[in-house]
């Protein structure tokens, strides 16, 4: 009998210039390779309540975003590919969903609350950090409705060539443990 064969959660290869990770389908990806003009990683946690308030905003900025490859980054140690793919259907995110139980990713993009956004382009630069948008001034202090979509307007200059005005804002959400 063959040995049963689980798969790691997370594991980078870090090669010259390509990050090989396996999201919860098993789908091989490359952070460092986008086949646009960058990545777009969004860390969230399942039990925060922030994150998942931003599920359908996230939709809407990879369908309105179709030239960028964006990933869901789930941070939680705990959850299983199985509970990772459940919360992914349970608020429709559409991305690939990568688990980071170790924090590799949290680490090198530097993450630290839940939702947070990085944008990785070609050359392993970070090309903005930060919110997805102003629509919570601090912990427990939601706006009626966003100002400003710093997410958007990060992906629409670097699709433009442009350089990102604010490339690093503070995300306000869950904690990162």
């Amino acid at each position: 009998m063959a040995p049963l064969i689980r798969p790691i959660a997370l594991s980078i290869v870090l090669l010259s210039s390509a990050a090989q990770i396996r999201d919860v389908d098993g789908a091989a990806r490359d952070l460092f390779a986008p086949t646009g003009p960058a990545n777009v990683l969004v860390f969230v946690a399942s039990d925060c309540p922030i994150s998942n308030g931003y599920a359908p905003e996230i939709n809407r900025i990879c369908a309105g975003h179709t030239n960028f490859t964006f990933f869901i980054v789930q941070v939680d140690p705990e959850l299983t590919w199985a509970a990772a793919k459940h919360h992914a259907r349970t608020f429709d995110l559409r991305p690939p969903v990568l688990l980071d139980p170790k924090h590799q990713l949290v680490k090198l993009a530097k993450a630290t609350v839940t939702p947070e956004a990085v944008v990785l382009g070609k050359k392993r630069q970070i090309l903005y950090r930060g919110r997805i948008d102003n629509l919570y001034a601090a912990l427990g202090k939601k706006r009626a409705a966003a100002t400003e979509h710093n997410l958007r307007d990060a992906l629409t200059a670097i699709a433009a060539g442009k350089a990102v005005k604010q490339s690093e804002t503070k995300a306000i959400g869950c904690l990162i443990q």
